[in-house]
């Protein structure tokens, strides 16, 4: 493990917010903008800690289209890793309250329409489904991990029901993530990271949501991750 890698990582970090908080400051801050910088961090942050990602399953999701990710969640790593791997050009990530405040980063997170999710505030929390559904009207991705922490052992937790609300109130197909493999890069509880690791993604076909039942929904993306993660 190297702590200069994790400087590295957070200054690859700060080259994506200063300028999206200069463009917001200037009022020119735009969705294309930010697609450009999300996907840039993604890259460097495999490039940085030469990770050796192996990505299964792009081919299965058509061009064109809003969908709302379903991913296992092992580690912060998964956001960007999901950036590089995702075949979308625009998505938003929901992340819990920590990640925004962090100094000038979750400014520029809020700026970016990333979207805050308040687990121990209902109403709030509520309101942040709302901001979703908002934006994958407008046609943007969504991505969230639905287990709504970090596994402490890389296996599927329990999945919670507010993202399943957001695909059945906007009609979106989910399309469930598995990523393997970043808890062995920063697993929960340290800031060191470890380079030189293999990451695994499969992505699944498109998982159709009307007239389906939400536990049978909630069912189907978790056999799916149990599968890919942990295996048979």
């Amino acid at each position: 493990m190297s702590l200069l890698d994790s400087v590295r990582v957070l200054g690859a970090m700060a080259r994506v917010t200063a300028p999206s908080l200069l463009d917001l400051a200037r009022g020119n801050l735009d969705r294309a903008r930010v697609d450009s910088r999300a996907h840039w961090f993604g890259e460097r942050v495999i490039e940085l800690l030469d990770i050796k990602l192996n990505v299964v399953g792009r081919e299965r999701v058509p061009a064109g289209g809003a969908y709302v990710y379903m991913a296992n969640h092992q580690s912060h790593l998964d956001i960007p890793i999901s950036y590089a791997a995702l075949p979308s050009p625009t998505i938003r990530m929901l992340g819990k309250t920590e990640l925004f405040q962090i100094p000038l980063w979750g400014r520029g997170l809020r700026a970016a329409e990333f979207i805050e999710v308040d687990r121990s505030n209902h109403h709030r929390a509520l309101e942040s489904i709302e901001h979703a559904a908002r934006l994958v009207r407008d046609g943007v991705s969504i991505w969230l991990a639905p287990e709504g922490t970090r596994s402490r052992d890389g296996t599927i937790g329990t999945l919670k029901k507010g993202g399943f609300h957001l695909a059945l109130d906007t009609r979106t197909p989910i399309v469930p993530v598995a990523i393997a493999g970043t808890i062995g890069i920063l697993p929960r509880g340290t800031r060191v990271m470890k380079s030189g690791q293999v990451v695994d993604v499969t992505i699944g076909a498109p998982i159709q949501v009307e007239g389906r039942e939400i536990a049978d929904l909630m069912t189907e993306v978790r056999d799916f991750l149990v599968q890919h993660v942990e295996g048979p």
